[in-house]
């Protein structure tokens, strides 16, 4: 990759900082829009993006901390969107090997820390909560976590003991809280928000496991045998209810939580955080906004519908797109035939006639019963446990 020099001395090696937020535009247009709230506290992060994308001239003067930091932001403020910036490597690896890396280390490390308590409420629909404190899951903290493990890594290549210990505090409080919401939400009987909460927390630790492997960490060292595989293998530090999760995502939840690479067609969707794609496949609310939604002309409802159907043929074990066209239509008069004038008449004919439009006739109770009573039926192979 051609290396880029700032009026500042810094060379970089990734995406341009003024490019980077062409790109966050291009995902997360509401971002800059007055939408969001950008001021309250932990939303700074927002407003940094929002204030260099006034003051584009500004950036040729960052330094290696900055344009890191500015790599998280754009990181944190697009992670739930359906195109991501492309900046993973970056973040996780590719800074903290930089040349400079010594002068800058220890600044970045702390932005690192504060990072985890961002608050991204606003830039995801991924989520689920802890009923007892509120606290959040999201796949934001699978991003927090390969930024942490690779920032652990090199503060202990560099040395820096003391912040290399802090970092290990911090990812162990987050497995933690990861864990104890899962507890919570089983004891609460909480089927449905359990099963969000799985393909999450596989999400999460998948990214910790792999920037683990991307650093080529030591599997003799007491930290890296705490955190590693901890959806797959049975830890004594933890309770197996970390591995069950991780069967309960893979029998059911899997196929429906991908990169939605057909939902990146129909760009209106984009308008609105309003419309982030919520966690599969429970999207029947998701549909619903869509549906309803004044921002959206008929002409945008018929690409997400087209999407929709695209997606569902992508992946046809996955349910949660039927749930979103099932209760787009909900709020249209007319219902597909709406369309007409939109969609060509073979798409439409396609779609009436598919399995696709067919299950999308099963009702909501219907649909989440049948989950409820299948996880409560499941038993886990390796734990042995049932919901």
């Amino acid at each position: 990759m051609a290396k880029k020099k700032l009026q500042s001395g810094t060379v970089l090696s990734g995406i341009s900082p003024n490019i980077l937020l062409q790109h966050v535009e291009n995902t997360a247009p509401f971002l800059f829009k007055g939408e969001i709230d950008s001021k309250s506290p932990k939303c700074e992060y927002l407003e940094k993006l929002r204030f260099y994308k006034k003051n584009l001239k500004l950036l040729k003067n960052i330094d290696l901390a900055e344009y890191f930091h500015i790599c998280l932001c754009a990181h944190w403020s697009t992670a739930g969107t359906f195109v991501p910036t492309d900046v993973d490597n970056q973040i996780r690896e590719g800074l903290w090997k930089h040349g400079q890396i010594l002068k800058f280390i220890e600044k970045m490390a702390k932005t690192t820390m504060a990072s985890w308590e961002w608050d991204y409420s606003q830039v995801t629909n991924r989520k689920s909560y802890n009923s007892l404190n509120h606290q959040v899951m999201s796949t934001h903290e699978g991003t927090w976590l390969s930024v942490a493990i690779g920032a652990y890594c090199a503060l202990v290549k560099n040395r820096k003991t003391q912040l290399a210990s802090q970092m290990a505090e911090l990812i162990l409080l987050e497995i933690r809280k990861e864990e104890k919401i899962l507890l919570q939400l089983r004891e609460d009987r909480d089927h449905l928000n359990f099963l969000r909460a799985a393909p999450l927390m596989a999400h999460n630790f998948g990214d910790l496991d792999r920037v683990v492997d991307q650093w080529q960490m030591d599997s003799s060292d007491p930290f890296y045998q705490e955190i590693y595989k901890l959806g797959h293998t049975l830890n004594s530090a933890y309770s197996p209810i970390l591995v069950y999760t991780g069967k309960v995502n893979k029998e059911f939840c899997s196929k429906e939580n991908h990169r939605h690479m057909s939902m990146r067609q129909p760009k209106c969707i984009r308008k609105s955080y309003k419309f982030l794609i919520p966690v599969g496949p429970f999207m029947d609310d998701w549909g619903k906004v869509l549906g309803e939604s004044s921002l959206l002309s008929l002409t945008e409802k018929a690409e997400i519908v087209a999407a929709l159907f695209e997606g569902y043929k992508r992946q046809d074990q996955a349910f949660g797109y039927i749930r979103g066209f099932k209760t787009l239509l909900n709020e249209l008069d007319d219902g597909l035939d709406t369309f007409e004038q939109d969609l060509p008449y073979d798409l439409i004919a396609d779609i009436k006639k598919s399995k696709f439009s067919e299950l999308a006739y099963i009702s909501r109770e219907e649909f989440e019963q049948d989950y409820k009573m299948r996880l409560s039926e499941f038993i886990c192979p390796i734990t042995n446990i049932q919901f």
